[in-house]
């Protein structure tokens, strides 16, 4: 969860992309049982737990991309803040960051379609006005953590529900680390970032942060964004 702006946003995929890449969320009636959980969670509870939202193959290839992208010295160091007020504070947050762009690769492009389905069904049942999503690549090294925040901006009400798929190997354990700490009404809640979970929340409700891990951890950091009201 980056409070990082990216410098220019793009247009989410149309959902033919995920037609043809055969999606799993997608039925011939247009409705989907894993969509279906994810709008009913954020209605009651302001976020949403999936554990099996990507495909095994779809996250290792993610993450396969992200490693590689890394080691080409392609993620750069995370900022904080917007516009000409971004700084990099790496006693906020030490993650590396690459924006994930339409195009960039078949399983970028496959996951930006699984996405824009969500953004779709959002506005279907819950008439948020979303209109683009952002996001990008996060790899934290192994003690890396982000400190307690909001991902809305405060002079900035666009980002609306927050998005973030783990990218990590299948056998990641609590004793790990790295879990999304979310802190909710009722207490905190950890979230382990076990590969191929989906987690949403509404960007301006639900403080979160993320703590240390003792091996890297990999994940696709997203926002849905609305018009500025």
């Amino acid at each position: 969860m980056a409070n990082t702006p990216r410098p220019s946003l793009h247009k989410s995929l149309c959902v033919g992309i995920c037609a043809t890449l055969e999606c799993p969320l997608l039925h011939p009636s247009g409705d989907s049982s894993l969509l279906a959980p994810i709008i009913d969670d954020l209605v009651t509870h302001g976020w949403s737990q999936q554990p099996v939202f990507l495909p095994q193959t779809l996250t290792a290839e993610l993450a396969q991309e992200c490693r590689t992208r890394n080691a080409a010295g392609e993620l750069a160091p995370a900022a904080i803040g917007r516009g000409g007020g971004q700084i990099v504070n790496e006693g906020i947050r030490n993650d590396h960051i690459l924006w994930l762009e339409a195009g960039q690769s078949a399983a970028g492009d496959q996951y930006l379609a699984l996405l824009d389905e969500l953004r779709q069904a959002l506005n279907r049942e819950l008439f948020l006005g979303l209109e683009e999503l952002e996001c990008h690549f996060a790899l934290y090294p192994p003690g890396g953590y982000y400190l307690r925040h909001l991902d809305r901006f405060r002079d900035d009400d666009c980002r609306t529900v927050t998005v973030v798929a783990y990218l990590n190997e299948a056998d990641w354990l609590p004793e790990h680390g790295g879990a999304l700490r979310l802190h909710l009404p009722d207490g905190p809640r950890d979230v382990v970032p076990m590969g191929g979970t989906l987690i949403c929340f509404m960007s301006d409700r639900i403080e979160h942060e993320v703590l240390p891990a003792t091996r890297p951890r990999l994940s696709l950091a997203g926002w849905f964004r609305r018009r500025p009201l």
